[in-house]
């Protein structure tokens, strides 16, 4: 079985997007959610997807935003992926994905068998599974919080939608994640960080290594 993709999830700077995809990132996740920590601007934005939108997929990530505001902003920065992160029903991703042209990734948040089977309603392109906020006041939070969920919950799972696997995932856990769920992408947004919405160089070359991406040879030029 081939290694997994890998998607980068919460960029805010062109900086940490343009290693992303040196390093390998099948795509690339921008934020464009207010209360996230890790909102990305649209200016900081546009400069992301100019630079990079012929190297990697572009990902856009919206919690209950209206329609007419995710068609907008897809057709404005050229989106080859919306990820819709809040109660989004299958109707309104079917209308998403119409509209936009753009293939959709349905998120969950999983905390029990309930879960995982809620998101067998969708017929979209990609699932992603998440975990539920645990932690006083994370209620809001959707992503990007550092938890992750039983992995063992996705085992009962019979859907042929290519699964992506986030959640807390780190060089160091990334490998369990990928034996237990067999995914067809991981995705990390709080476990590459320094900050929020600030990546981590070396917390992305070691989760890339993790996940068996041979790092990019260096020119002679390098440093």
């Amino acid at each position: 079985m081939s290694n997994p993709r890998v998607k980068i999830c919460g960029l805010t700077r062109l900086a940490d997007a343009e290693l992303a995809v040196e390093l390998g990132a099948w795509a690339i996740g921008m934020i464009f959610y207010e209360p996230s920590p890790r909102r990305c601007s649209l200016d900081e934005a546009r400069a992301i997807a100019a630079a990079l939108r012929r190297r990697t997929e572009l990902c856009g990530v919206f919690v209950n935003e209206a329609l007419d505001d995710i068609a907008h902003v897809a057709e404005e920065l050229g989106l080859g992926l919306v990820q819709l992160h809040g109660d989004e029903g299958p109707s309104f991703c079917a209308e998403v994905a119409r509209r936009t042209g753009a293939r959709v990734i349905k998120s969950v948040q999983v905390a029990g068998a309930g879960d995982v089977r809620d998101l067998q309603r969708y017929h979209v392109d990609f699932h992603l599974v998440d975990a539920r906020p645990t932690a006083p006041g994370a209620g809001h939070l959707r992503g990007g919080t550092g938890e992750t969920f039983d992995w063992g919950l996705l085992a009962a799972r019979r859907s042929r939608v290519p699964l992506i696997v986030s959640g807390g995932l780190t060089a160091e856990n990334v490998g369990g994640a990928i034996e237990a769920t067999h995914p067809f992408a991981i995705d990390s947004a709080s476990g590459t960080e320094l900050a929020p919405g600030r990546k981590d160089p070396e917390r992305m070359r070691a989760l890339f290594a993790a996940v068996g991406h041979e790092p990019p040879t260096l020119g002679r030029d390098a440093a």
